[in-house]
């Protein structure tokens, strides 16, 4: 098989790269280990960008969103029994953000792949990528039981951190930046309509929580536990109670209880793998870059990757010049960089680590306090939340 782009990955920056291509005139295939329900069922993050939602209506892949999607025009922080409103479109000249599942994202960018774009290729494993120095670098795949080569102008890693393409760079030119944190989120899914109609930020002594929501009828919360944490460990009714009292309020705010329909517990890393690039083989989201969740940033990352390759791309076969295919890693970078920043930022604020001590809480409230009394401080939470590259 041979095509111009060979993009490892049906995520949201693979399937969005292929389609932004598609529009640019530049073939692809895209090559996924999974089988489409996987892909369209896996459970990931919900909160769109401003500029992500901008770039997904610019692809012609908006109409559902627009319809289904739940725009958001600000956040609730509580500790120390308040409650605080963040108005992002106030603070940032009218941004927002929009809930809608990273599954529904997968689906309409999957619909449009299939119906007009070029080769989606599910259930079709990569092994390796060879020849990323060559004119000609190669995937080597298996699908079917059957292995096979597509050879590419180029190949796009958006597999995922633990992808084969990110193998393929030599240790002589990789750099990696990683922290893992001492805590986790247990995350439910219940069937009951969200408590808030905007995500809440929860700062308690016990630990963080976050209320939010996949739809006007299904809720999701999250609760910090320790990072070793079972599922299993926290029964439905143990979960409930712990996180009203971490959402508990001075004014006598409840929260709603309902079925819960699933229970998973979701490490905290924040990783950067540099540079980007390795002669023709380029990396895009996880594969690059992890972010610890509470930023909300990882699919939003990801969208901004596929769009810097893709104006590259086009960019190079519009005028034959690779400048901006040069710049691709550095370009990106600045961009991971910020994200990671403001993830971490928001997760040591609202978080309580293991042997934190009084001095620890009382520095937390004091930065929660600067942000909910400066108009600055409230400013910059609200421009990166909506998005660093908007």
């Amino acid at each position: 098989m041979r095509t111009t782009v060979g993009i490892i990955g049906a995520g949201p920056a693979g399937l969005l790269l292929a389609r932004l291509l598609h529009r640019a005139g530049i073939d692809s295939v895209v090559l996924e280990s999974r089988d489409r329900a996987h892909v369209e069922q896996r459970q990931r993050a919900g909160v769109l960008e401003q500029g992500t939602v901008d770039a997904l209506r610019a692809a012609g892949a908006g109409e559902r969103m627009d319809r289904e999607g739940l725009r958001h025009d600000g956040i609730e922080l509580r500790f120390d029994g308040r409650r605080h409103r963040v108005d992002f479109p106030g603070r940032t000249g009218g941004r927002s953000v929009t809930v809608y599942a990273q599954t529904e994202v997968c689906k309409d960018l999957i619909a449009l792949q299939l119906a007009e774009g070029g080769p989606l290729l599910f259930e079709a494993e990569a092994l390796g990528v060879e020849g990323a120095e060559s004119d000609r670098p190669r995937v080597r795949f298996r699908r079917q039981g059957t292995e096979d080569e597509l050879e590419c102008r180029y190949v796009v890693g958006c597999d995922g951190f633990w992808g084969v393409a990110r193998k393929a760079f030599p240790a002589s030119v990789t750099r990696v930046f990683e922290r893992s944190y001492p805590y986790a989120w247990l995350g439910i899914l219940a069937d009951v309509a969200p408590s808030h109609d905007e995500l809440v930020y929860a700062r308690h002594d016990r630990g963080f929580a976050l209320l939010s929501l996949r739809s006007p009828s299904v809720s999701r919360l999250y609760l910090q536990v320790p990072a070793a944490t079972r599922a299993e460990e926290w029964t439905d009714d143990r979960t409930w109670t712990e996180l009203e009292s971490r959402f508990e309020t001075r004014d006598g705010w409840t929260l709603r209880r309902g079925p819960v329909t699933q229970k998973s517990v979701t490490p905290m890393r924040s990783f950067v793998h540099e540079p980007m690039r390795h002669g023709r083989l380029f990396l895009a989201g996880d594969a690059a870059h992890i972010v610890p969740p509470t930023g909300a940033k990882g699919l939003n990352l990801a969208v901004g990757d596929a769009i810097t390759l893709a104006r590259a791309l086009a960019y190079e076969k519009e005028t034959d010049s690779a400048a901006l295919l040069d710049a691709y890693s550095a370009t990106c970078l600045r961009r991971v960089w910020q994200a990671e920043r403001f993830s971490y930022d928001l997760t040591t604020l609202l978080h309580r680590a293991p042997g934190a001590t009084a001095f620890d809480a009382r520095l937390q409230l004091a930065r929660l306090e600067r942000i909910a009394s400066s108009r600055a401080a409230e400013t910059d939470l609200a421009e990166a939340y909506t998005g660093l590259w908007a």
